[in-house]
């Protein structure tokens, strides 16, 4: 049996879908059982990361993603080891093995990676860079009317789709020879901000503006889905992508046989999310 910590978040939703549809056995991991809305098939059970109990009976392979793990993630891969677990597949980011090792994310990661390789456990990391997810931050102006506030309108990332990443995790945990592996994870192709907005424009038949705003005027409205404290971190970054073209990886393809969806087919399965209300 496979369990999927943050099985309710984009990921992790992703591929407890999959792993229904292939008809594994699957354990999906959540807070709130009764909210969670998964498919039949998958067994929900309500997560406490400080006390993980018996949730990992049974469970030979486990996908971690760190923020709905808790604070405690030694503790929880010391309770799934005792349990039988074997192999742990890490939600990391790509901003490890690069960049400004200060910025708080890369510090979140690279400590979890750290504690997973002194859990005993096999593992697999995946480093995905930007998520295409990260456009729903556009989607509260998009509902409202057809401009968009945002900050650096040329900045370049190559967005991944979640249903692409949870193929890869998919793979990382059914198939042998992902133990030890680092798999760096991206979209295809370079977008700009601007590009973004035109994609998710075709896909709900309009034609939304992008209005770029000083960093300076940025606030919490602009990244609602963003901590605080990583916003000026996160500004950084994005300052430091305009005009510089960003890390492209055919992992997706080598791994799962079919190749990462672009931004604008991320867009059109993700079109109701954007659409005016």
């Amino acid at each position: 049996m496979i369990a999927v910590t943050g099985a309710t978040g984009n990921v992790g939703r992703a591929l407890v879908e999959r792993l229904v549809a292939a008809g594994e056995p699957v354990r999906a991991l959540t807070r709130d059982p009764e909210r969670a809305d998964l498919p039949e098939g998958a067994e929900v059970v309500r997560f406490r990361p400080d006390d993980p109990g018996t949730v990992f009976d049974g469970v030979t392979g486990l996908f971690l993603y760190v923020q709905a793990g808790g604070g405690d993630i030694p503790g929880l891969l010391a309770a799934a080891r005792e349990a039988g677990v074997r192999h742990v597949v890490l939600l990391s980011s790509g901003i490890v093995g690069g960049g400004d090792e200060s910025h708080p994310i890369h510090v979140m990661h690279a400590t979890a990676e750290r504690q997973v390789r002194d859990s005993g456990l096999t593992w697999t990391f995946l480093r995905p860079h930007a998520f295409a997810t990260n456009a729903l931050q556009w989607a509260p102006q998009l509902r409202a009317g057809d401009t968009v506030r945002g900050v650096f309108a040329d900045a370049l990332t190559a967005p991944i789709h979640e249903d692409d990443i949870a193929a890869v995790a998919e793979r990382a945990l059914l198939d042998d020879g992902h133990e030890g592996a680092v798999h760096r994870l991206t979209g295809p192709e370079a977008t700009t901000n601007t590009d973004q907005i035109a994609a998710i424009g075709r896909a709900t038949g309009r034609e939304p503006a992008f209005v770029e705003v000083s960093p300076e005027q940025a606030g919490p409205e602009l990244f609602p889905h963003v901590p605080p404290e990583f916003v000026q971190a996160l500004l950084k970054g994005f300052a430091a992508s305009v005009g510089v073209a960003p890390e492209i990886t055919g992992t997706v393809e080598k791994i799962t046989g079919t190749p990462a969806r672009t931004f604008g087919q991320w867009a059109e399965d993700h079109a109701a999310d954007f659409r005016k209300g």
